[in-house]
């Protein structure tokens, strides 16, 4: 626990700054000052002193981090409950009933999985358009047949324990059972997966806005400020490398708690 523990502080402290965002941003993040743009960090322009330096528009960059921090967390945090509430259930469902049910989701799962997602991610987002809702709704959409194949799993080698028998011959309905007998025993696996496609989908959000295809501008985002400063990386390198930064702390601490929770939560593992 102690080799992790510095990882959920950092993951604890994106957390905050995402919640308290209006509190601590120095500034609106939507400010612009023509005057002070692409100035380095620990600069002061106007009497405004950007610690991290500013944009080609002269935003302050820290507080267009701290602020795009909400998006990364937040779109993560949506899809991953969406892909997971419903990749778990179909899991759950085609390993109890079996039949030609097992097979519809099953083989539906692996249609999705067959297409590379982030090229099933590019083409939903260019068909529903951009947005904060369509890429939370896209990415749930790619990622649920993940839940599905372990809860499918789990599912298969719990359903045959006695208890669970016994429940179906005293009538117990199959929503109870899968509710009441089988989820318990198999939510361990389903949180250590919801861990690591959590540093999937903050990945897959960046990358989309990259592209100009998560969230729109003015609002802030790591991808958006990252293709932002590709064009100025020889004269101004703070524009990339802080958003860059940000998204590789967040990713690996999330990896390795998820790591973590694996270790703990599987007993084979384990």
């Amino acid at each position: 626990m102690r080799a992790v523990m510095p990882f959920v502080l950092i993951f604890a402290a994106f957390v905050l700054l995402a919640l308290l965002a209006p509190l601590v941003a120095p500034l609106d993040p939507n400010s612009q000052n023509l005057l002070g743009r692409l100035k380095p960090p620990g600069t002061t322009a106007r009497g405004i002193f950007y610690l991290l330096g500013t944009d080609n528009l002269g935003r302050d960059l820290l507080s267009r981090l701290i602020y795009g921090a909400r998006i990364s967390l937040s779109v993560a945090i949506l899809s991953v409950v969406l892909s997971g509430t419903a990749g778990t259930i179909l899991g759950m469902a085609a390993g109890l009933a079996r039949g030609w049910t097992e097979t519809v989701i099953m083989r539906l799962a692996d249609i999705v999985l067959s297409v590379p997602a982030v090229l099933l991610a590019i083409i939903m987002v260019a068909v529903l358009g951009p947005g904060f809702a369509n890429v939370v709704l896209v990415l749930a959409l790619t990622r649920w047949p993940r839940y599905a194949r372990v809860a499918y799993g789990q599912t298969l080698s719990v359903a045959n324990m006695p208890y669970v028998r016994l429940a179906r011959f005293m009538g117990a309905k199959t929503p109870r059972i899968l509710l009441i007998h089988i989820l318990p025993n198999i939510i361990g696996a389903i949180i250590v997966v919801a861990t690591l496609e959590f540093g999937l989908m903050v990945l897959f959000e960046a990358g989309l806005s990259f592209l100009g295809l998560g969230v729109q501008p003015p609002t802030p985002s790591w991808g958006a400020m990252l293709s932002t400063g590709r064009a100025y990386v020889a004269t101004a390198w703070w524009i990339a490398a802080f958003p860059g930064a940000c998204l590789f702390l967040l990713i690996l601490s999330v990896n390795l708690i998820g790591d973590h929770l694996r270790d703990r939560l599987d007993p084979k593992s384990r």
